[in-house]
């Protein structure tokens, strides 16, 4: 069986179509953006069943599948299948390119078909292919029924820290209250360039990562530093320690890790932010917990307007803190990492079935065991 290169298989097409554009259309047919699903208009662009890869901004390289009778706003990308391929197939193909590593650009991020248009894989005859894709599907849903456990997991948390703790929005129990400014340092790291990247090193993460990291998973495509580089740049009092919070300064998700490793990393200017509090006052797990149903809160007053609203640094640090007794807090804590044993076990078999899928992935189409490797 021999590999094929995208730009045999497919097409590529644009889109003029902007968000601002589309706000005041109504009609039948779905828009799709970056994040998914966007509203409706009253025309579309594809016929049929289309792939669509996020082109400019944040997610660049993020695969999609999406209708017939659709369209897309102009950040991304249409890849439409020829004739010999199953649309699902060339999705799982394309998905799997991990096409972000064609990154270009300081400020916005872009990535471009012209690029990543040799990029090759194996086609069997169509047959096969839908085979293929029937059985992709069965362990996706397998794996999205997992992810879904462990959501729960955060769900039964956060109900037992209102329980504990009660609406942080009305301080039921009024507790104290301070500025997070007052009882943590909150900062972020020094800049770095995209020439001062290397092939492998000090792992860099961005918002993208520490999003991954929040939510238990291995980040798919940091950057890397030197070691020297990263020496440089740190010294003891400005590297994170094991307990402190890092966040992306767009945080509507409440991705929040608590850092969990001594192994050393960098983090991107401005984009991720730091929290280091006062253990005597804020047990770390309170924190946390307490910061993602915060930043839950009070993102969306940020959003107003603004397509890129985040949080800066002066805005975290004016948000005010409940601080329950350290007692009370650390009795949540116990119950969180108790909830911890069984979200691990799940994690383990969430690890295990996406190693299926990346083995499948690697027997049908090609793809190289050392993207496979980065990819979980």
């Amino acid at each position: 069986m021999n590999r094929i290169s995208l730009e045999n298989i497919s097409k590529k097409e644009s889109s003029n179509l902007s968000q601002k554009d589309i706000e005041s259309m109504t009609g039948n047919y779905s828009v799709y953006g970056a994040s998914g699903y966007i509203g409706k208009i009253d025309f579309y662009h594809q016929e049929k069943e289309y792939i669509a890869v996020v082109k400019d901004g944040a997610g660049i390289g993020r695969t999609m599948f999406l209708p017939a009778k659709s369209s897309v706003i102009g950040t991304l990308q249409y890849i439409l299948p020829a004739e010999n391929i199953f649309p699902k197939y060339l999705y799982y193909a394309v998905k799997n390119m991990r096409l972000e590593k064609y990154y270009t650009g300081a400020t916005i991020p872009h990535i471009y078909y012209k690029d990543y248009k040799k990029e090759t894989f194996w086609l069997p005859d169509i047959v096969k292919q839908q085979r293929i894709v029937t059985i992709l599907e069965k362990i996706e849903l397998l794996i999205e029924k997992i992810q879904q456990e462990l959501l729960d997991f955060d769900t039964l948390i956060k109900s037992r820290f209102v329980e504990m703790f009660g609406d942080i929005s009305k301080n039921e129990y009024k507790y104290q209250t301070k500025k997070l400014g007052d009882v943590a340092n909150v900062g972020s790291s020094h800049r770095v360039f995209t020439n001062e990247f290397v092939e492998k090193g000090i792992p860099f993460y961005r918002g993208t990562e520490i999003g991954e990291l929040a939510v238990g998973h291995t980040p798919i495509n940091p950057y890397y530093i030197s070691e020297e580089h990263y020496l440089r740049l740190t010294s003891d009092e400005t590297k994170p320690q094991i307990g402190d919070l890092l966040m992306p300064s767009i945080c509507n998700k409440g991705q929040i890790w608590m850092v969990d490793t001594n192994k050393p990393f960098y983090y991107k200017d401005g984009r991720v932010l730091c929290i280091s509090a006062d253990r005597k006052i804020y047990d770390t797990k309170y924190l946390q917990y307490y910061m993602k149903m915060k930043t839950e809160i009070e993102y969306p007053k940020l959003g107003t307007g603004s397509t890129f609203a985040e949080f800066k640094i002066f805005l975290l640090k004016d948000l005010d803190i409940l601080t329950p007794p350290i007692d009370l807090q650390n009795q949540f804590a116990v119950f969180v990492r108790q909830v911890d044993k069984l979200r691990f076990e799940e994690e383990k078999r969430l690890k295990k079935t996406q190693l299926l899928l990346c083995k499948l992935i690697y027997k049908t189409m090609g793809f190289y065991p050392d993207i496979i490797i980065r990819w979980l």
